[in-house]
Formats: structure tokens, C-alpha cells, sequence
């Protein structure tokens, strides 16, 4: 056993999630930070976890060409892959899905895996920002300090300018109390709001003034107008309600799953927030939708914009788990078909409870399209529904977090029966 803080040389043989490469010593896996694929690298060991050891890149000794000086130290929040050339990323992306597919689902993909991609700098939507010793910015990687958010390059220049403003106003105005700041701005940063988290509570002088500095918008909302096909869609939400945070690739995405359904067809889109895929689907493909969502915040913004758009479409407020058959009745298919016929599901990074997805699996769909930023949890998912009687058909991914090891991808799983 090499112990913590010793050196070793070894060859980099694939990605893991997470970030971390997959390199051997002594027939043990290593997990090596700040390798790429093909490279000899010198790692120092830093620990050792359920036979597993981890290490951290010291030396490069044989170079890959897809490494390149990164713009920013990698640790800093989500730049953990900016050492490594872009379309390489998306080749890894693709590896860790496939491998997540055949070693934790025991799964084969169906065809290769593409990763759409997206432009690296300013396509960040929202942001979860910290202050810490009167500095605002991301945490640096394991740790509370402070990474200037300017340097990553993931927010937008004039959105740096705002948060200079603010981190600026905090400091004379009394907000040192201020501990976690909630960024949301739509597509063209012409609207952009923040939400203060502060202990104690600020006194509410000190928070308007705060957030009402020059580049936000007045209110907690923020409003997006997607185009879907020939058809403009607005939603608005919550400056704390969950929404996919690229701008870039967000109208690609609610395309690829909303052409899942057909036209004139039942949905039911569990996990909805406020509506991305349910109102889209509502309004462009005729569907007869219903959107389950458990969060106050995005439950009224799908409340609000399910209303706005005119669409056929019925909300349930409340968890997946607690949902019941009874409940798809109202969507009016035959009660010799199944009860709905696409299921639409977007959970948190966890994945599905057992609950979660046997109430997924109680309208027997013969189509269920499954959005997931995990692949891990996915892949164990996955296998879930093919025990259950689906068939993995298609997988496509979505590049939504560049200069991370994070991919969103989308599944397409279709009953065995309706194949």
C-alpha cells in the first residue's frame, strides 16, 4: 500500500464521473485529478476509500495534445475540465455515459453518443454565489474559499459588472450579513434579479437597496420567450425556482424532448417546474398535458404560465411519490389504453425514489423520456425501467455545463409491448 503523500508514475487510461481519470497501481484503480486519457502523469496520492485510491496530477510526462493551458485554476467552480481542449470534453462526456450505461445499468447503448455542444464563456443563466470575508464568487473545489466569478468565464461580462456592484453596495451599506447570493437572468441578460441569503436576516431598507442596484430587474421574476418551431412560448419564474441554467442550448434541448410527443397526444411531465417541457408540449404539439411539481416557487410559475399560454393542461402540486393512477383519468384516454401516453420525467441529481418511479411506472406509457444532469443515478434508473418492461432506445446529451465534468442527457425508453 503506497501511502498518503508518496509519488507514482502511471499511464491514464479513461474518464470517471466526476471529473477524475481512471488510472492502476498494483491491479487497484487509482482515480487521478488533473489527468487526461492516454497521458503518463506523476500523481501524489492523497487518500485511499473502499479500495479505492485517489491522486492529483504533479507532473505531466507524457503529454496528450487535447491539453491546453487553462484560463483559469481548474479548482475553482465549475472549470474543473478547462485544462482540456473542447471537443475533448465532449468525447469524455460521451465515454462516462456509455461506461455508466454497461457498468452500473449492465446496459449497451443503442447507437454512439453524441454531445451537443455549447459555446464555453457566458452561458450561464444561474448561479449560486457565496461571500466570504467581503468576497463574492464560487467556491473553489472541496473547499469555502473564494474564486473571483469574472475568471471562470461561465457568467456573461456585464453580469460580472452587476455582481462587482453588488459585492461593492454590500460592503458600504451594511450587508455583511449576506452569506449565499441566488442569481437568475433570462436568455438576453435583459432581465436579471437576485435573492440575498443572510444571517441574521437584513433589514429590509438594506435589502432594497441592495437588490435594486444598476443591471437588476425589480421583483423575483425573470421571463424567457422560447421559440418552438413557428411557435414563441414565455414562461416566467422565480429567481429560486429551479430552470436549465444554458442559455445557449436551452431551446435545442426543450425541442429534442417536446418532439418526443405526439401530436395531439397525453403527457404527464413529472418534476415540471414551471413548465419548460409541459407548456412547450401544451402549446406546440396539442397535447393534453399534466405537470407534476412539488416546489412552492415553481409550482405558482407553472401555475402562471400554464394559465398564459392557453393550453390544455392540468397541474397537481405535490410530490412524484405521493401521486396515484386515479390522478390520469382527467387527461380522458380509453381505459383499455393506457392511461397516458408519453411520460416525461426531470428529476434532481439524486434520481428517482423507488416511490418516485413506481408512480412513473403506473400509467404504463409506452413512452417515457427521462432528462437527468446524473449519470450515475440515470444509469441506475435506467436499468430500473428495463426490468419493468421498457427498452432503451435512443440517447442524446446536451453539453449544458462546459468546462465540467457534468452532461445532461436525455433517454428515450419505449414499452416492449409498443415497440
Amino acid at each position: 500500500m503506497i501511502p498518503a503523500g508518496d509519488t507514482v508514475e502511471v499511464v491514464v487510461e479513461k474518464p470517471a464521473a466526476g471529473g477524475r481519470m481512471v488510472a492502476r497501481i498494483d491491479g487497484q484503480v487509482l482515480l487521478v485529478a488533473g489527468a487526461i486519457p492516454g497521458e503518463r502523469v506523476v500523481a501524489r496520492i492523497e487518500r485511499a476509500s473502499k479500495g479505492v485510491r485517489f491522486a492529483e496530477t504533479v507532473a505531466v510526462v507524457e503529454r496528450s495534445p487535447d491539453r491546453r493551458e487553462p484560463f483559469v485554476d481548474p479548482l475553482c467552480g465549475g472549470t474543473l475540465y478547462s485544462f482540456i481542449a473542447y471537443p475533448r470534453q465532449l468525447a469524455l462526456k460521451a465515454e462516462v455515459i456509455v461506461d455508466a450505461f454497461k457498468r452500473i445499468g449492465r446496459l449497451e447503448v443503442p447507437a454512439p453518443v453524441t454531445v451537443a455542444a455549447s459555446p464555453e464563456e457566458g452561458y450561464r443563466m444561474r448561479a449560486r454565489l457565496h461571500v466570504r470575508a467581503h468576497r463574492l464568487g464560487f467556491f473553489r473545489e472541496g473547499t469555502h474559499e473564494i474564486c473571483d466569478a469574472r475568471a471562470t468565464r461561465q457568467l456573461l461580462p456585464g453580469t460580472c459588472d452587476v455582481l462587482d456592484r453588488l459585492s461593492a453596495a454590500m460592503r458600504s451599506v451594511g450587508g455583511d450579513g449576506v452569506r449565499e447570493v441566488e442569481l437568475s437572468e433570462n436568455v438576453d441578460a435583459t432581465q436579471r434579479v437576485v435573492h440575498l441569503e443572510a444571517a441574521p436576516p437584513l433589514d429590509p431598507r438594506v435589502a432594497r437597496t441592495l437588490t435594486s442596484i444598476d443591471g437588476l430587474t425589480p421583483g423575483p421574476f425573470v421571463a424567457d420567450t422560447l421559440r418552438v418551431g413557428d411557435v414563441a412560448i414565455t414562461l416566467r419564474r422565480h429567481v429560486l425556482a429551479f430552470f436549465q441554467g444554458n442559455r445557449y442550448l436551452l431551446g435545442a434541448l426543450v425541442r429534442h424532448v417536446v418532439e418526443r410527443v405526439p401530436i395531439g397526444g397525453t403527457l404527464c411531465d413529472f418534476y415540471a417546474g414551471v413548465g419548460l417541457f409541459a407548456v412547450a408540449a401544451a402549446v406546440t404539439r396539442a397535447a393534453s398535458v399534466m405537470a407534476v411539481e412539488a416546489d412552492a416557487h415553481a409550482a405558482e410559475d407553472l401555475r402562471a404560465n400554464g394559465q398564459a399560454s392557453g393550453a390544455k393542461l392540468y397541474i397537481v402540486r405535490g410530490p412524484v411519490e405521493g401521486f396515484t393512477a386515479g390522478a390520469f383519468r382527467m387527461l380522458g384516454p380509453s381505459v383499455k389504453g393506457p392511461l397516458v401516453e408519453t411520460v416525461v420525467v426531470d428529476p434532481p441529481r439524486t434520481g428517482m425514489s423507488r416511490e418516485a418511479l413506481n408512480a412513473v411506472l403506473l400509467p404504463h406509457a409506452p413512452r417515457v423520456v427521462y432528462v437527468s444532469c446524473d449519470v450515475a443515478t440515470l444509469a441506475r434508473d435506467a436499468r430500473r425501467l428495463v426490468d419493468a418492461g421498457y427498452r432503451l432506445e435512443r440517447i442524446d446529451a446536451f453539453d449544458l455545463f462546459p468546462n465540467t465534468p457534468h452532461v445532461e442527457t436525455v433517454v428515450v425508453f419505449v414499452r416492449q409491448e409498443s415497440a
